[in-house]
């Protein structure tokens, strides 16, 4: 009985050193104090007279200490490049681009110093290299805002229909985020959701302007915030809003067509230059050479290297019309 006694005593002394170092393990963990920060950010008590404010904290690396540093210059450059990332619909953080680049510049450069040997053009492909990535986000932005743009109109009639069939604002943004792929139902949703955690209207409505970089859909978000305010019919003001896309869609489609004419004479004027070179390569070398070896040639490769570019700036300024 004696042995059976301590036996148990043992065993109950274990157990209570074990329960104790799990609480504490718990309270300490980095991530549970984490949880409970956010917890207490989203409480629904108020302290004193300070309003309910949701935070969304956004994370820009997923390495702690660059996260840090990042997020003391959010709102300068990085901030506006977390701002393009958000609109271009990728879910990488600011960081893995920073990286990319980071890693796609040195390549460049050690890549353009082996092949030529000059540290001027190495540098000039690095530059080059560095920028890949951020051009890749801009692209997929503009891909994005396009597509967000030829949904705007059949989204806001879906809303429309919705609140003349008896639902309110809220449930037609419902509608839209299930009935439309993303990023139109994503961007929606995500407005929907911002409002049934509290935040009001109208801020969600200016987030959703910050994520979506479309012009016209100012004219809805302005329409509901004044609506709110002063009352209308924002069924009708929203069917208004949509047929006077599709009237500038229409617009801009007989644009194209008169514009391609001008940038058909574009491309020729800009690719003769390359056509010339390629034809003296073929027929006179001794011309081409000549002009890449002497150092007045040289000089005149770089001056008509500029001039064509500000030549395609401006071909570019008359031909494209912003409606």
């Amino acid at each position: 009985m004696e042995i059976l006694a301590s036996v148990g005593t043992f065993i109950a002394i274990v157990l209570l050193l074990e329960g104790i170092l799990l609480i504490f393990r718990t309270r300490w963990n980095p991530e549970t104090q984490r949880v409970k920060s956010q917890l207490r950010t989203l409480s629904m008590h108020a302290y004193g007279d300070e309003a309910l404010e949701i935070v969304r904290t956004r994370k820009f690396s997923e390495i702690p200490w660059l996260n840090k540093v990042l997020s003391s210059v959010r709102f300068g450059l990085i901030g506006k490049i977390d701002i393009i990332i958000q609109q271009s619909g990728s879910t990488y953080p600011v960081g893995v681009f920073l990286l990319l680049s980071l890693i796609a510049a040195l390549s460049g450069f050690l890549a353009a110093l082996w092949i030529t040997g000059t540290q001027l053009i190495a540098i000039i492909a690095m530059v080059a290299a560095g920028t890949l990535p951020f051009f890749y986000i801009l692209a997929k932005k503009r891909r994005r805002m396009e597509k967000f743009e030829r949904q705007l109109p059949e989204a806001l009639e879906l809303i429309a229909r919705a609140m003349r069939g008896g639902q309110a604002f809220s449930g037609g943004l419902q509608m839209a985020a299930k009935e439309f792929d993303d990023p139109a139902g994503v961007e929606f949703g995500n407005v929907l959701n911002e409002i049934n955690f509290g935040i009001s209207v109208e801020d969600a409505l200016k987030n959703l302007l910050l994520r979506v970089d479309c012009p016209d859909l100012k004219f809805f978000a302005i329409a509901v915030i004044i609506q709110r305010e002063s009352g209308g019919n924002l069924a009708e003001i929203m069917e208004n809003i949509s047929r006077l896309i599709r009237e500038r869609f229409k617009l801009q489609g007989r644009i194209r067509t008169l514009s391609a004419e001008g940038k058909l004479s574009a491309a020729i004027l800009i690719a003769i230059p390359f056509f010339v070179a390629l034809a003296l390569s073929i027929l006179r070398p001794e011309y081409i050479g000549l002009l890449i070896t002497d150092p007045i040639g040289k000089l005149l490769i770089v001056i008509s290297a500029f001039m064509l570019v500000l030549g395609i700036f401006m071909i570019r300024g008359m031909i494209k019309i912003k409606v």
